[in-house]
């Protein structure tokens, strides 16, 4: 099958190769290099490196589609971060991987919201794509896990496990696969920003654990200093830290950022 991918983001790459190593792919879009790190260096996205590694052609700019002149069967997009509009909808049948529940969760940050709410369970849809943010019809739907220590890089990592099987299965023959209307109540997430970092410590332990796995890390002050909160655990209802960052050092165990303080009161959001 002729294929074009689009996608942008690290957890995507594992389910575009195994694509590439069974169909034909036309083309691969991707966001556009951004810069990254102190220095602002130009970086390519994960898809756009493995795209190249691949020898496939690469497009960061949807505003390219258009200059594509094989047709594709179909169009795969997963994680891309890009509104598609109808020049590319009406070329194939587009499939969107969606990590969620739908129509719970739609938008930009399904997982992230899924575990900072406590949620125990999540489903990976393929969803036909329309004008409409996430809102097409569905075509499988697959339950997984979230523990409770899962972080967000470990849900991306079963999402990406669930999508090459649905993927695997759902190209050998689409016609066995009716889509099916969303039905239920719709809930829209948004994107995190680092504000939503920071730890209210009236929240529950609970709250706050959820908000540092979910955020890949929770601000706050300890002892005056600026920390970021990387690891947590709930033991016996309350919340233990596994690891920390104070400003300008890096990461250690909480042990050792404790004898550092050289203090026998921890003061937190001080």
């Amino acid at each position: 099958m002729k294929l074009i991918l689009m996608g942008t983001n690290d957890f995507v790459v594992p389910v575009f190769d195994s694509l590439a190593n069974e169909h034909d792919i036309i083309a691969v879009f991707t966001r556009a290099p951004k810069p990254m790190g102190r220095k602002h260096v130009l970086t390519p996205s994960p898809v756009n490196v493995w795209a190249n590694a691949r020898k496939l052609p690469v497009y960061t700019s949807i505003k390219e589609f258009d200059t594509i002149t094989e047709k594709p069967d179909m169009i795969i997009v997963f994680s891309y971060g890009v509104i598609l509009r109808e020049n590319v909808l009406n070329v194939a049948p587009c499939i969107n991987i969606h990590p969620s529940s739908l129509p719970r969760y739609r938008g930009p940050s399904p997982i992230k919201t899924a575990i900072l709410n406590g949620d125990k369970d999540m489903d990976v849809c393929l969803m036909k794509m329309v004008a409409e943010l996430d809102a097409g019809d569905i075509l499988m739907r697959e339950n997984i896990r979230i523990d409770e220590n899962d972080t967000n890089a470990d849900i991306e990592r079963k999402v990406s496990d669930v999508s090459i099987k649905m993927l695997d299965e759902y190209l050998q023959n689409p016609d066995n696969f009716p889509p099916t209307p969303q039905n239920g109540e719709v809930v829209f997430t948004r994107k995190f920003t680092g504000t939503d970092e920071i730890i209210d410590w009236k929240n529950s332990p609970q709250q706050i654990h959820n908000q540092i796995r979910a955020l890949g890390c929770g601000r706050t002050k300890i002892n005056g200093i600026d920390v970021k909160i990387l690891e947590t655990r709930i033991e016996n209802g309350e919340l233990k830290i596994l690891k920390i960052q104070p400003a300008g050092k890096k990461p250690m165990d909480w042990k050792s950022f404790v004898n550092g303080l050289h203090s026998a009161d921890i003061k937190y959001g001080e």
